[in-house]
């Protein structure tokens, strides 16, 4: 089977590898990057192809999707509790205006 062949894997890994490529053109990122990202996930999700061999199994992984959320909010920590304070009612007054 040569590189880049997608035959041993499911439809709903082809649709997931999909929707994550949609993602990440939708935030910039290159076409050809996109879908190298996009079936790196899912790879790195349901441990390859599954459509034959013997780990048809395993167990998915969803620990991938979520890697990015784990670094939101650390910005936030460094700063002092007034520079939050400040930037959250400034929030507000914005939220506020968009509503009026």
């Amino acid at each position: 089977m040569p590189r880049g062949d997608k035959s041993s894997y499911t439809d709903k890994q082809k649709r997931q590898a999909e929707h994550i490529e949609q993602g990440y053109e939708k935030r910039g990122v290159t076409k050809n990057e996109a879908e190298r990202r996009a079936w790196a996930t899912v790879n790195k999700e349901t441990h390859g192809g599954k459509k034959a061999g013997s780990g048809r199994g395993k167990e998915d992984d969803h620990a991938p999707s979520r890697e990015g959320g784990r670094l939101g909010g650390a910005a936030s920590a460094n700063r002092s509790a007034a520079e939050r304070s400040r930037s959250a009612k400034k929030a507000a007054r914005t939220r506020k205006r968009r509503a009026a």
